[in-house]
């Protein structure tokens, strides 16, 4: 079985419209036990989310850009 972190880099190297595709499938298989409203209100965020990736309305940035970011604001 291969690690989460296999897994991960591999489907890193999807391209964005088929990760954002992956994420929507994800997202959807969750199963939550916040309340309803707080669920609709996230997966609608996802969902607008996923449609910007789509139709190139935002910009993405390859994830060790995101992460080496976060590192960077994360650091004392």
């Amino acid at each position: 079985m291969r690690s989460i972190e296999q897994l991960t880099e591999e489907m890193l190297s999807l391209p964005s419209e088929l990760r954002a595709i992956l994420v929507d499938k994800l997202v959807e298989s969750l199963e939550f036990d916040a309340d309803s409203t707080i669920q609709a209100i996230w997966v609608t965020e996802a969902k607008r989310r996923r449609d910007e990736v789509r139709d190139a309305s935002v910009q993405t940035i390859p994830a060790e850009d995101a992460l080496a970011q976060v590192r960077r604001l994360l650091e004392p």
